[in-house]
């Protein structure tokens, strides 16, 4: 016992992915790649994803909170159970991802790709969801839902 006393803390990398932390507030991760990461039940606070590439990644249970994912790109990504407040999805790529039961009140989708992408039972503003019901196209290739049906269009 006396031992683990002496011992230094885990030193953290720069990339979420390799950090032991769940939570993650003020990085500049812009232009990064995450492609095919887990971030599962992470939290991040005011963190910077511009024109990350977040394709295929596990989110599941994940929080972003004022973060910033314009032009982003989540094709395929798994965000069941998350939670985006205050989130800008803005021309973010998100054809293909998974959205179940999230919650992403506040969080704004204007110009984002959403070929596939699967609602189903998530939480949005009613004037996000009228504008992401004039652009619903296609069926989730994972849970085969489409895309106007899991938004209740």
């Amino acid at each position: 016992m006396v031992l683990c006393l002496f011992v230094g803390s885990p030193a953290y990398a720069s990339s979420p992915a390799a950090t032991s932390r769940s939570a993650i507030d003020s990085e500049d991760f812009a232009n990064e790649n995450f492609a095919g990461e887990s971030f599962q039940g992470a939290e991040f606070t005011e963190v910077n994803f511009r024109n990350a590439d977040l394709s295929e990644t596990d989110l599941r249970g994940a929080v972003f909170n004022s973060c910033q994912l314009q032009n982003a790109d989540l094709h395929g990504a798994n965000m069941t159970n998350g939670i985006a407040y205050l989130t800008k999805f803005t021309d973010a790529d998100l054809s293909g991802a998974i959205f179940e039961e999230a919650i992403l009140l506040r969080s704004t989708f204007d110009g984002a790709n959403i070929d596939g992408a699967d609602f189903s039972f998530a939480v949005l503003d009613g004037t996000q969801q009228k504008k992401l019901c004039a652009a619903a196209t296609g069926v989730n290739p994972v849970t085969g839902i489409a895309t106007a049906d899991s938004l209740g269009c």
